[in-house]
Parts: C-alpha cells; sequence; structure tokens
C-alpha cells in the first residue's frame, strides 16, 4: 500500500515537473519588445497565416505560419534564406520573439522552438492585439 501511494504521488509529481516547463515559455512585454527593436537585437517571427500578416504586422516581422513552423525552423540555412528571403535563425540566437494574434499561436511556436534548441526563443504575449492597439 506504502509502495503503491508512493508511485502515485511520484507520477503526479513527474506529471508537475514536466507540465510547468510548458506553461514557464519565457515571454517579454510589450516595453520589452520597443526596447528590443529600437535596440535591433530581436528577431521577430509573425506566425499568423499570410492572410493575416499581410493586413498588418510588426514592422521588420518575418511571416512564417505556425503550420509550416516546425519545417522551417529544420531547413538547411540554404533553403529557408530561398523561401523566406531572410537569414535562418540559429539556434544560439538571443531575443528571438514569436507572436501572433491574441498569443496562443506565439505559445505554440515558442514551445516548438523551444523544444527544437532554439534556446533564445519567447513569445510576446500582448500580441499583434495589443502591438495594433497600442503602437498602431
Amino acid at each position: 500500500m506504502l509502495r503503491e501511494l508512493t508511485w502515485r504521488v511520484g507520477a503526479a509529481f513527474l506529471r508537475l515537473i514536466t507540465a510547468r516547463p510548458m506553461a514557464g515559455v519565457p515571454t517579454v512585454s510589450l516595453p520589452e519588445l520597443r526596447l528590443l527593436l529600437s535596440s535591433g537585437r530581436v528577431r521577430l517571427i509573425d506566425v499568423r497565416s499570410r492572410e493575416e500578416a499581410a493586413a498588418g504586422t510588426i514592422p521588420g516581422a518575418l511571416n512564417i505560419p505556425v503550420s509550416e513552423l516546425e519545417g522551417a525552423l529544420q531547413m538547411e540555412p540554404a533553403a529557408f534564406q530561398a523561401l523566406y528571403s531572410a537569414e535562418k535563425p540559429k539556434r544560439e540566437d538571443e531575443n528571438l520573439v514569436f507572436f501572433c494574434q491574441m498569443g496562443k499561436r506565439g505559445l505554440q511556436a515558442t514551445q516548438l522552438a523551444r523544444g527544437l534548441g532554439y534556446t533564445g526563443a519567447c513569445n510576446y504575449a500582448g500580441a499583434y492585439k495589443e502591438w495594433f492597439e497600442k503602437m498602431g
């Protein structure tokens, strides 16, 4: 009985600690993003659809729809350059900021990128909605 209880508590704890990093994705706020943009020390990736990005985006953002992101981040640099007309982010790049319209796809993109070894990936949690309301 004690062994079964210990196993259950251990399994619950393991679920808790493995779930926590997914929820604890690094984020940047609007003031932080503005500072990064003004310093030129950010790679900004808009993971919304091409149609959404064409209607308006944050200046300097590269549009890679979230549905293409995993493949894009695994491409050879030359193929990435040819497809997106931009240099492929490096796994060690700092301040690789993903965003979408409301925050959910940006969070998914950040989790995906971090899972692929992009250690500087973070999510602009305010998303394009906040940018447009306060900056647009």
